[in-house]
């Protein structure tokens, strides 16, 4: 049996995956993985147990996809950011439209790839893993263009490109866990005010 076989499996007529998906996103980003009962899920997604393992596979598979639909829609302007033509400006615009997704409302609060692994039991480590890796390889992104700004003069000689993006994804994750407890735009967005003075410092 194919793949596509096996997920036609058990599909309720007029099931729409990628609507089903974004429902999902946001049970996941409410509850966190371990959170988000099998029945929560089919509940809001509109399908049913088997449907779900017939196309998805697995809780664990649907969690995966789910954050990667999340990357491809809530968080697609952390990309955009990269363009940017210099390393103040890639870090002001990043952190800016943090602020404003994080507030736009529409949504839970905070940020899923935070919320949906804050408490796993070890039977649940790779989650944790998963989440980990997925917001280090943004990290790992940002500070090649830092490194790239560097080379070009951007940024004064001598700075630890490494460091400072890890300073700006931090400062990222901390504005969502604060959005997650209730802080305004206005409030989050003084925080970025007064990062920003230190990336000036060592801006050209």
């Amino acid at each position: 049996m194919s793949v596509d076989d096996r997920r036609g499996r058990g599909r309720p007529r007029g099931f729409q995956e990628l609507e089903a998906l974004d429902r999902a996103v946001h049970v996941f980003w409410e509850h966190g993985y371990e959170g988000a009962s099998m029945s929560e899920l089919t509940g809001a997604m509109g399908i049913n147990k088997p449907s779900l393992y017939a196309v998805f596979g697995s809780k664990e598979e649907l969690f995966r996809r789910a954050v990667a639909r999340y990357r491809d829609t809530y968080v697609a302007y952390a990309a955009a950011t990269l363009e940017q033509p210099t390393a103040y400006a890639v870090i002001e615009s990043y952190l800016r439209a943090a602020v404003d997704a994080l507030t736009s409302g529409g949504h839970p609060p905070g940020c899923l790839s935070i919320q949906g692994g804050l408490s796993c039991a070890p039977a649940n480590s790779g989650i944790s893993e998963f989440l980990a890796d997925y917001r280090s390889a943004f990290e790992s992104t940002l500070a090649q263009r830092l490194a790239r700004a560097a080379r070009e003069g951007d940024l004064t000689p001598g700075t630890d490109t490494a460091a400072l993006a890890r300073f700006v994804v931090t400062l990222g994750q901390g504005l969502a866990v604060h959005a997650a407890a209730g802080a305004g735009r206005e409030d989050l967005q003084a925080s970025v005010d007064i990062a920003l003075r230190a990336v000036a410092a060592v801006s050209r």
